[in-house]
């Protein structure tokens, strides 16, 4: 079994070396590269279209890529009254994002179903999908939705990331250590 050996200064690699934890890094790359998945349903859409627009810019978060694809995004944008008829198609899109993924309701009508309490419209979209933010509003600002961006960064940014992703190669990892 090799030493562990001590780190010391070394001037030719000065300011080229990065320590850090394997989730710390893993969970920089996920926060500052988000791909959203637009589900524009309502007028929510419009908002989340604005955001895109250079007056709100959402590429100073990293989360400019928005794909149509749900195989190629890890964020899905819930933006609008979800009915019953669309609930599904909704749930299916979720399930091809690839791992992780992160759901942001915005606006009253995907967050609680907004004014329309009827038998034809979701009351929520928690009660279909998890949701990691809510962004409040009728329709939220694309400020607001910045806002719930951020706190979706934030969120990432504590995960145990490879530890929940792979806990059967942490558990034999953890086991061969003496």
């Amino acid at each position: 079994m090799p030493e562990p050996r001590s780190t010391a200064y070394d001037s030719k690699t000065e300011g080229n070396v990065i320590f850090t934890r394997f989730d710390a890094a893993l969970n920089w790359v996920h926060k500052n590269s988000l791909w959203p998945m637009p589900m524009g349903l309502a007028c929510c859409a419009i908002e989340l279209m604005a955001t895109a627009a250079s007056r709100f810019d959402i590429a100073r978060f990293g989360a400019e890529v928005m794909r149509f694809s749900p195989r190629q995004c890890d964020v899905m944008i819930v933006a609008g009254t979800v009915t019953y008829k669309m609930a599904l198609a909704v749930k299916r899109i979720y399930e091809q994002m690839p791992e992780p993924k992160w759901v942001i309701a915005m606006g009253a009508c995907a967050s609680t179903g907004g004014m329309y309490r009827s038998y034809a419209v979701l009351q929520g979209i928690d009660q279909l999908l998890p949701v990691d933010v809510y962004v409040s509003g009728c329709p939220p600002r694309p400020e607001a939705l910045l806002a719930g961006l951020m706190k979706l960064q934030e969120k990432i940014s504590g995960e145990r990331s490879f530890r929940n992703q792979k806990p059967e190669l942490v558990e034999r990892f953890e086991a061969a250590l003496p």
